[in-house]
């Protein structure tokens, strides 16, 4: 019962993780080189609505929602240490947690935050746009790395929670 509750998570988790990968992908492939090349005042306010409508149930449950089956895989890692899964499952948790949570709060929320403070056609606004831009990108890319490389642990946690399965 247990194992299948732990394969279910980490499925999940993968999922999640992978969607989190992709949205963090789209903004470092394009999405923030694309607002780059607009005016300061205009791509101001194109973030300042994005870091609103961002916040919103689809994105928290698959946000945290990941963190929380996260959680408890690295637990379930934790106990059933000697199990084939339980390196990668760990590894997985850690990624996203590090890499989507944390990296999220401490730093790319703080650089959102001061994006919307500023008025998006004052030259204190042109300013913080260099600024932001520069800081917030290799967050993100680290960001899109965690998450992917916490797919990837995911999926491989996977296959050995699957032939532990066949074995049984």
């Amino acid at each position: 019962m247990i194992d299948r509750l732990l394969f279910a998570l980490a499925f999940f988790s993968a999922l999640g993780s992978g969607v989190m990968a992709g949205l963090f992908f789209a903004f470092s492939a394009f999405v923030m080189t694309a607002l780059g090349r607009l005016a300061p005042a205009s791509v101001i306010a194109a973030m300042q609505s994005i870091n609103v409508t961002i916040l919103n149930p689809v994105f928290f449950t698959v946000f945290f929602g990941t963190v929380a089956t996260s959680l408890l895989l690295g637990v379930a890692a934790i106990l059933k240490w000697g199990e084939p899964a339980s390196l990668y499952l760990l590894a997985g948790s850690l990624l996203y947690i590090l890499c989507s949570l944390l990296v999220t709060i401490f730093f790319n929320v703080p650089l959102n935050d001061g994006i919307a403070a500023v008025a998006p056609d004052s030259a204190e606004g042109a300013a913080t746009w260099g600024h932001y831009l520069a800081a917030w990108m290799p967050w993100n890319h680290l960001r899109t790395i965690g998450c992917l490389a916490a797919t990837a642990a995911f999926i491989l946690a996977l296959c050995h929670q699957m032939r532990e399965f066949g074995a049984g």
